[in-house]
């Protein structure tokens, strides 16, 4: 299995948008069959449309989105229903409060026909799975699986991302192969302040600091004040499974050792293992801690949140941040905003180390699993089960889900035009995206966004993020990219362990980042209590929470 996800590609294939999607032919009805037959059973052939002769319903409970003014009366649920001849009855959780409305409903019985958008862990569909509460897909997949069935030609390890210890899968996902979201652990510097003081982009942990130097010194704003913030960063998680906290470590530490994601880990020779127990990671944070007792960074880099962070980056008057950790410039500016400020910080390439150690962290398992479930009380899972697999169905029924209706919010590209990654272009959006809106459903469900059908957007010199994102990452950040076999992989937990795993993760994580944030301030003398912190963290049993990942991943991922 493993050798699988080696041969995963920055060139991500792109899903065939053709097959069964919006292009098939309505089935000849014949009344005969239709007579003999509860309206259950009149589904059409895999990849037919309509897929039932007779309008049929699916009770779905979606969790609400921001974004997504009314699901009942949205243009691409009217859109679904016309393509497919399927009525979908809505019960849409809050936002705020969907996750005690799921639990309500799964503790209650009373199920709808299908479970949306909620992103349900792999260990609840473990436990609601083994119940029967949740139907196994394998069988449907089989028969009726044209669309999804592509995306597992196109990257087959995302069927074994999906796949259940038990060999089920229980849940369809969606899957997001945004190329510079895969090294969305960067750092960001604000370029006329190098243009102004003669320097060149830093490419080592030292020409980084003599950077933060200069800009703390140099007056680089020009407004006679000692008013600049070298380097700042947020310590709060962002919402979306894309994107991660703003920490200071979060690329640093990468010129030191790998420093992969919030929960850190990552695989040595197959063996699941953290770096924040290792001698390298102790010399980061020397390195992290010489640049805060030189006043160079931020002190409240390690308490603030993103807005914080914006605010500093969007001060009124002058330019004062100078650099700052985050997935991209919206991490520390307005995207879109009128000040334009964003335009102006650009990555910079990771960083070599005293030791010659340098790496970009990746992460190439854009998987939301859990966004697509069918219960036991389905009246007719084969229906529910092809309106998922037509929402994977591309470019047609996801520029449409994504975007909204063609012609307004997006159109097919001209042949003249190029898209994001240089190559001919398949698709232009015609409409900013974001906002509250009532025509596509804010990116919720099931759905399948290839490498190239993403990069394949019409390039736009009006809102030119996507190239910049694309351009800096194809540049700065792919050439030093961590290497596969040593990342980690989403695994499932059975229900014993995702409640020890979680007890131990909490308690490790939390220890980390506060001895993390008193080493660089210098609140905890790191050479005298270095030790100390190695053995709380045996004592908080390290080895066992190691164990335990250990074991999923041989389950789910070690050659047999």
């Amino acid at each position: 299995m493993m050798a699988t996800v080696l041969s995963l590609s920055l060139a991500l294939s792109a899903c065939s948008g053709g097959g069964g999607g919006s292009g098939g032919e309505t089935a000849e009805k014949k009344p005969d069959d239709t007579a003999k037959k509860p309206a259950a059973a009149a589904i059409n052939p895999a990849g037919q449309l309509p897929i039932t002769n007779e309008k049929s319903t699916v009770k779905i409970l979606v969790k609400g989105a921001a974004s997504v003014e009314d699901f009942a009366t949205n243009e691409f649920t009217k859109w679904l229903e016309q393509k497919t001849n399927v009525h979908i009855d809505w019960e849409v959780a809050p936002e705020k409060s969907a996750t005690e409305k799921l639990n309500l409903v799964l503790s209650s019985g009373d199920y709808p026909d299908v479970i949306m958008g909620f992103g349900v862990s792999p260990t609840q569909m473990m436990i609601y799975g083994s119940q029967g509460v949740f139907l196994p897909l394998n069988d449907l997949i089989e028969k009726y699986g044209v669309e999804i069935k592509k995306m597992f030609a196109a990257s087959a390890f995302y069927k074994d991302l999906i796949t259940a210890p038990d060999g089920k899968i229980y849940a369809l996902p969606q899957v997001n192969e945004c190329y510079h979201c895969m090294y969305k652990q960067r750092m960001w510097v604000y370029k006329p302040w190098l243009d102004k003081l003669g320097l060149n982009m830093p490419t080592t942990t030292d020409e980084f600091a003599d950077m933060l130097k200069a800009f703390k010194t140099r007056d680089p704003n020009g407004n006679g004040k000692a008013d600049e913030i070298p380097l700042s960063g947020s310590i709060q998680a962002a919402a979306s499974y894309l994107f991660e906290t703003q920490m200071l470590d979060s690329f640093l530490m990468n010129a030191f050792t790998y420093d992969h994601g919030d929960k850190k880990l990552y695989l040595e020779n197959g063996k699941v293992t953290v770096p924040y127990n290792k001698p390298e990671w102790k010399e980061g944070l020397k390195y992290i801690h010489k640049l805060y007792a030189d006043g160079l960074i931020d002190p409240q880099a390690l308490t603030q949140d993103n807005n914080q962070l914006k605010k500093l980056g969007e001060n009124p008057d002058t330019v004062i941040l100078g650099a700052s950790s985050g997935h991209n410039m919206g991490s520390l500016t307005t995207l879109g905003s009128t000040s334009g400020r964003w335009k102006d910080y650009v990555a910079v390439p990771p960083l070599k180390g005293p030791s010659g150690f340098r790496t970009a962290a990746y992460h190439p398992y854009v998987v939301a699993n859990g966004q697509y479930i069918i219960t036991k009380n389905a009246k007719n899972p084969e229906v529910a089960f092809r309106l998922a697999d037509f929402l994977f169905n591309s470019p047609d029924t996801t520029l449409h889900w994504y975007a909204g209706r063609e012609g307004t919010e997006w159109r097919y590209a001209e042949k003249t035009e190029i898209g994001i990654n240089g190559k001919p272009a398949i698709w232009k959006q015609l409409t900013p995206w974001g906002g509250v809106q009532n025509v596509n459903w804010g990116q919720t469900g099931p759905n399948y966004r290839s490498n190239d059908f993403r990069l394949g957007e019409a390039q736009n010199p009006e809102q030119p993020l996507e190239v910049m994102l694309y351009t800096q990452t194809k540049e700065r950040m792919e050439p030093y990219q961590m290497p596969i076999e040593k990342v980690m992989p989403p695994v499932f937990f059975t229900a014993e362990q995702a409640s020890e795993v979680a007890d131990l993760e909490k308690t490790i994580l939390d220890h980390v980042k506060e001895m993390m944030a008193r080493f660089i301030i210098g609140d905890s003398d790191i050479d005298k209590n270095w030790d100390a912190y190695l053995k709380n963290l045996d004592n908080m049993n390290l080895k066992r929470y190691l164990e335990l990942y250990q074991q999923a991943y041989d389950v789910g991922f070690k050659k047999k």
